[in-house]
């Protein structure tokens, strides 16, 4: 899953101290395989995070975790927008 998140100008450092922590406790869970986060190096408060799940159930068990409804709750007045998200599938090659 690819989530394209814009915030709000100023909010940069709070934004970035919450998602981590975010980041952090996802990575602990059972169901993450990878969960990444970037910054933009061209455009303030454009971020993204690109998180890569075991199964097709993890995702719906992330947005249940604890840290994941903290995050969402302490993140949200500091979108620009709403954020965005785009799912994908690995391509795997087969012989």
């Amino acid at each position: 899953m690819i989530v394209v998140v814009q915030v709000k100008p100023g909010m940069e450092p709070a934004f970035e101290k919450a998602t981590m922590e975010n980041v952090m406790a996802s990575r602990e869970e059972d169901g993450i395989a990878r969960f990444d986060f970037f910054k933009q190096s061209e455009e303030a408060g454009a971020y993204l995070l690109v998180e890569t799940y075991r199964t097709a159930e993890a995702p719906a068990a992330h947005k249940e975790s604890a840290h994941y409804l903290k995050w969402r709750e302490a993140v949200a007045p500091m979108m620009a927008q709403p954020r965005a998200s785009k799912k994908y599938t690995e391509f795997r090659l087969t012989e």
